[in-house]
């Protein structure tokens, strides 16, 4: 079992857990209803994803 020469101290440890904060979720424009949804996931106002009716489109009801 792999074992840590030293002790990381806390400022290396903060350097690493720093880039955590900074990330946001990243969003796309589609090509189709210009209207911004996450990548690789179902437009689920027009359940469409990447070209296929996938689900129904919900209903404003």
């Amino acid at each position: 079992m792999a074992v840590p020469k030293r002790k990381t101290s806390r400022m290396k440890r903060g350097f690493r857990r720093s880039a955590d904060a900074l990330k946001q979720p990243t969003y796309v424009e589609d090509k189709d209803s210009g209207e911004l949804r996450r990548p690789h996931h179902i437009d689920l106002k027009t359940g469409m994803y990447r070209g296929r009716q996938i689900l129904q489109p919900k209903d404003d009801v």
